[in-house]
């Protein structure tokens, strides 16, 4: 049974990779060279695709972090309790910024609260609470 929370474990951090790391890679490189560009049909494009990317990494990140969060017994944790509270905040700017996509501070928003989402995580897999 060890193997499969390991590999419940691999799916969330692949997910959570995938989300952080294509935001970090949108903000860094995509926009600022897109901006630049007389093409901006393209970026559309490729902010579109990362979107549809994106709702898949969040339903892992959701299943398997319920499923975890059960087997960890977390949900009395405080620290587990803000993380569910930033991800909340997170899924409310995504379908705000679904609507309103010229509003580019929701990206930033979006941006650090999935990093404070992340360092929590740390800070729960290693056991502190």
């Amino acid at each position: 049974m060890g193997h499969v929370w390991f590999l419940l474990r691999w799916l969330h951090l692949l997910a959570m990779a995938f989300f952080v790391g294509g935001q970090m890679m949108l903000a860094a490189i995509v926009v600022p060279v897109g901006r630049r560009s007389a093409d901006r049909e393209s970026l559309l494009l490729i902010a579109r695709r990362f979107g549809y990317g994106t709702l898949g990494a969040l339903a892992v990140l959701v299943a398997t972090g319920t499923a975890m969060a059960f087997h960890l017994d977390l949900w009395a944790n405080g620290a587990f309790q803000a993380k569910l509270a930033l991800v909340l905040a997170v899924g409310v700017l995504l379908v705000w910024h679904i609507r309103r996509s010229e509003l580019h501070m929701l990206e930033a928003l979006i941006f650090l609260l999935s990093l404070a989402i992340v360092w929590l995580g740390l800070y729960l897999a290693n056991g502190y609470s």
